[in-house]
């Protein structure tokens, strides 16, 4: 869809088509404070071309498995009535970079322990007896502690309420 230069905002349509959004998808992302479109005199939303690389950010972060709350964040950090500049969007680039780096990471842990160690900590039952003793992994916390990063010999902070199981 062609859009002439002299057109005063964008209509929604063109919007969902050239970031290959759904419109109840933009205006939830609108209701979720992502974009904050215009309105012309007739009461339609009107965006800015700044919008469609905001919504395409969003995309982008959600699938790397970024949530709203995460990148409301970081969007908010962009100048609001101008389109951001390219030393803008290195900015936000630089702040998901670390975050990425360090999911990354976790990843490529978790594909290491993964076959060995999964569940509540250690649940190898050929290897329990070894690496986790007697479930000593249960007193660092719930859930899968040996691939959350920690060992047996982490400091336990908080005590632990009754626990199934």
């Amino acid at each position: 869809m062609a859009l002439a230069k002299n057109i005063k905002g964008l209509p929604i349509g063109w919007v969902a088509e050239r970031t290959g959004l759904s419109v109840s998808a933009i205006r939830f992302y609108e209701t979720e404070g992502l974009v904050r479109p215009g309105r012309d005199r007739g009461g339609r939303r009107v965006f800015e071309r700044g919008d469609v690389r905001r919504l395409s950010f969003v995309m982008i972060a959600q699938r790397l498995g970024f949530g709203l709350a995460e990148i409301r964040a970081a969007l908010d950090a962009l100048p609001q009535g101008r389109t951001p500049t390219r030393d803008d969007w290195t900015r936000l680039a630089e702040g998901f970079r670390d975050r990425i780096d360090r999911r990354m990471a976790g990843l490529a842990a978790l594909r290491e322990k993964l076959d060995g160690c999964i569940g509540c900590g250690c649940l190898s039952l050929d290897r329990c007896a070894i690496y986790n003793p007697d479930d000593g992994a249960a007193d660092l916390g719930e859930g899968p502690r040996f691939l959350l990063g920690d060992s047996l010999e982490a400091p336990q902070d908080e005590p632990r309420g009754d626990r199934a199981g």
